[in-house]
């Protein structure tokens, strides 16, 4: 078995957390509150705790936090788990699973908050807060007068009653300075003044985050605790709680802010982060979705950006995580997912697209939509592009004299010059055989017959029989749609010009 202890000094130095290691299984663990929607920070961090576990065979648990019961949301829950599964992040123990030490849900824990809670008090090293919120507002104010941080622990009382549970209960502190090892931050500390009496048992019976999610994490086994940037000033409060327990501290690892598109803050609604079910509902491979999130801020040491969940797996190190925040990119993440969509086989992809065709394709024959599939893949970047990339393939659109006056190059012309130009085309494009290579040595011939740039030539043509700005390769698409449907599409734009 591995555990992770800290050394043991003198109480007169200072607490030096180094987690020195010895041979154990690695344990993980994401730990979310149910109160909203999962983004992309709280998932990049799940991510990490289990590619730290996958790639150790170790064990990733998934807890729930649910201590703060007012802030709680209906179907948090059910999201969290939907966001999970969806990107393929998978728990070995916990939620709907089990495992050796639930139940996985703290509010189901209580009892065993409170046995914890009952021994700090036993010996002294909690007692129960005696002040009112008016009075406890008088020494922040007083403090604030004096211009000093408020500190709870110079307001302690002497004599405090025996804790009955009607009271929220603090945790007796021991200021001194206190350093520790980050995975990701390196080696860091605190002074004295980090370190204050602060609750661990509310006056309602729940435990607080503080105190709560370190007893799990001892009674768990857990051996990496990886957590987002917000704690990371709450350490010395954290490491003054193991050292009341006497119980031996985990390997620490804290994970960078992800930032706004801006770089300048962390990223928020405002700044348009989605729930990660809306990319699920977009139609993100979840593959390119957890790409993506792994690569906020991590990299292998090279110039690779496109992983598979396997080598994100077999390369991931926490070490390699950046210390500075990393930036959300919209543009990189649609990149990689139409790069993961391009390497992916067609038959895979067509498996995948199933929900997202338009309408219109639901009497066509499976082998004309992978025809179809075949053409668009290249430019598809997630699957709910499919039915604007695809609708004309199945159905005939009514022309759009917008889309010829808002072509930067076709607007150039005139109706009768735009005429001319497209009964030519349809001319030519009555004699080839139908079959690609033959329709683009008559698109080749227009060229030079005609004069025109391609942007233009094919262009309208493009425009007439998609009734789309841009399309797959021309030939290609005239080929699939076929030659009577195809010419009677441009008769229909020509009538437009008459």
């Amino acid at each position: 078995m591995t555990t992770y202890r800290v050394n043991t000094q003198k109480l007169s130095d200072p607490i030096c957390y180094n987690n020195l290691m010895t041979e154990t299984k690695v344990r993980t663990r994401f730990a979310p509150s149910p109160t909203g929607a999962l983004h992309a920070g709280t998932v990049r961090t799940a991510l990490f705790a289990w590619l730290t576990a996958r790639q150790a065979g170790g064990t990733f648990i998934l807890r729930i936090e649910d201590t703060d019961q007012a802030r709680e949301v209906d179907g948090a829950i059910e999201n969290i788990v939907e966001s999970l599964r969806y990107l393929g992040i998978d728990w070995q123990e916990g939620l709907e699973i089990g495992g050796d030490y639930g139940p996985y849900i703290q509010s189901q824990r209580l009892h065993i908050y409170k046995e914890w809670a009952d021994k700090l008090a036993n010996k002294g090293l909690a007692y129960p807060d005696p002040y009112t919120p008016e009075e406890l507002e008088s020494f922040r104010a007083q403090a604030r007068n004096e211009k000093r941080p408020f500190l709870f622990r110079h307001h302690r009382p002497d004599n405090p009653p025996k804790w009955d549970g009607t009271k929220a209960l603090r945790l007796k502190s021991n200021p001194r300075e206190y350093s520790w090892h980050d995975e990701v931050m390196g080696d860091l500390s605190a002074g004295p003044d980090a370190v204050d009496d602060f609750i661990i048992m509310k006056a309602d019976g729940f435990p607080t985050y503080n105190f709560c999610h370190i007893i799990d994490d001892y009674l768990m086994k857990i051996t990496h605790v990886i957590r987002s940037q917000e704690f990371i000033s709450s350490m010395p409060r954290f490491l003054n709680l193991y050292e009341a327990l006497e119980i031996d501290a985990p390997v620490f690892a804290t994970v960078p802010n992800v930032l706004g598109p801006d770089g300048n803050k962390k990223l928020s609604k405002r700044d348009g982060a989605k729930q990660i079910i809306e990319y699920k509902n977009e139609g993100y491979p979840p593959e390119a979705l957890m790409n993506f999130l792994a690569t906020l801020g991590w990299n292998d040491g090279t110039e690779q950006e496109i992983f598979s969940p396997k080598e994100l797996i077999d390369k991931f190190d926490l070490k390699r995580v950046q210390r500075s925040g990393a930036r959300f990119d919209e543009r990189r993440l649609l990149w990689l997912s139409g790069a993961h969509i391009r390497n992916m086989e067609i038959d895979d992809l067509y498996n995948r697209v199933e929900e997202f065709w338009p309408e219109s394709a639901s009497e066509a024959s499976d082998s004309y939509k992978k025809e179809v599939l075949i053409l668009v893949k290249e430019r598809l970047k997630f699957y709910a592009e499919l039915p604007s990339l695809t609708k004309f393939f199945f159905e005939d659109l009514p022309v759009d004299d917008n889309l010829i006056s808002e072509h930067k190059q076709l607007k150039k012309y005139s109706k009768e010059q735009l005429k001319t130009l497209l009964q030519v085309s349809r001319t030519a494009l009555e004699k080839p055989k139908w079959e690609p290579q033959e329709i683009q040595d008559v698109l080749n011939e227009l060229i030079e017959t005609t004069g025109e740039k391609p942007v233009c030539l094919f262009g309208l043509i493009r425009i007439a029989i998609s009734q789309n700005p841009s399309s797959p390769a021309l030939n290609d698409t005239l080929a699939l749609l076929g030659k009577d449907k195809s010419l009677r599409r441009i008769d229909e734009q020509l009538s437009e010009f008459a």
